[in-house]
């Protein structure tokens, strides 16, 4: 793995801040996140973020075949060249905003479901969670480097500081654990805080289901849009057009006391709430 400062050299390229892009400098780091990826030769990868492959060469040697995508045409030619140098041949370049990207049609060109991998840039990190939730019938899992504090976010117990609308989110349809730490002068340029590295496993079957989801996560957006006040004020105070009193009936029938705040509720006392509110 040649160093990404040589190689941005090489090109007469510079790291875009605006794009978030860091990158793994450490060969044996790359090693370890694909190993521990668990990834086999039947696996069908998308990488996002791509950049200088680092981590899409070690990837492409365990795996079947790697999409990897990036919205940087200057760090698609450079990847192309470093495939051909060595001597990659299943990995398909796209160049792509992966929150624009299809990725159900994509899984149905691959003719299976997909694991997704990558490094995500901080500005984008939530909002590419919240697609993959909504894929998750074409994806078993993901394994992402996050930085520190949005990893937190994730996997945060109620009555947490850190505990939020992306928790309930993802706890209610994954199994997430940590795998790695990765410390902040592994990247090239180096940011300003450490990274983990998190699985998200996408459940098969959820014990117990919303009745219908994209309801269930408008109740989640809408309890956390103001998590200072109680959830009968943020109910009321929502998009859901709720009154205070329609607010405390729903709540006090979910067995929900409405002085209570988002932050400390449970995913099922989420689904409870959802499934009373809820007119199919």
């Amino acid at each position: 793995m040649t160093s990404p400062r040589t190689l941005l050299t090489a090109w007469n390229l510079h790291p875009k801040k605006q794009l978030g892009q860091h990158f793994l400098s450490d060969p044996s780091t790359a090693e370890m996140i694909t190993a521990r990826s668990g990834i086999v030769q039947v696996d069908i990868v998308l990488e996002i973020g791509a950049g200088l492959g680092a981590l899409t060469i070690p990837l492409a040697r365990r795996a079947k075949k790697v999409y990897a995508v990036d919205t940087d045409s200057q760090m698609i030619e450079l990847l192309k060249t470093e495939l051909i140098a060595n001597s990659i041949s299943n990995v398909v370049l796209i160049k792509e905003n992966i929150l624009e990207l299809n990725i159900e049609k994509l899984a149905k060109e691959a003719g299976s479901g997909l694991i997704v991998i990558g490094n995500l840039p901080y500005n984008i990190s939530s909002q590419v969670l919240i697609q993959l939730i909504k894929s998750r019938s074409v994806v078993s899992r993901s394994i992402f480097m996050l930085q520190k504090e949005l990893s937190r976010r994730i996997i945060a117990k109620p009555c947490c500081r850190d505990y939020g609308r992306l928790s309930v989110m993802l706890q209610y349809c994954a199994d997430i654990k940590k795998i790695a730490d990765i410390k902040a002068h592994q990247f090239f340029p180096k940011p300003k805080v450490d990274s983990e590295v998190l699985e998200i496993k996408f459940k098969t079957a959820i014990k117990c289901p919303a009745k219908d989801e994209a309801f269930f996560f408008k109740i989640i957006k809408a309890a956390f849009g103001q998590r200072r006040k109680t959830l009968r004020n943020a109910l009321a105070g929502s998009e859901l057009h709720l009154d205070t009193s329609t607010a405390q009936r729903v709540l006090e029938s979910a067995g929900i006391e409405p002085s209570r705040r988002a932050e400390t509720l449970t995913v099922p006392e989420f689904v409870e709430l959802s499934n009373t509110l809820f007119v199919g």
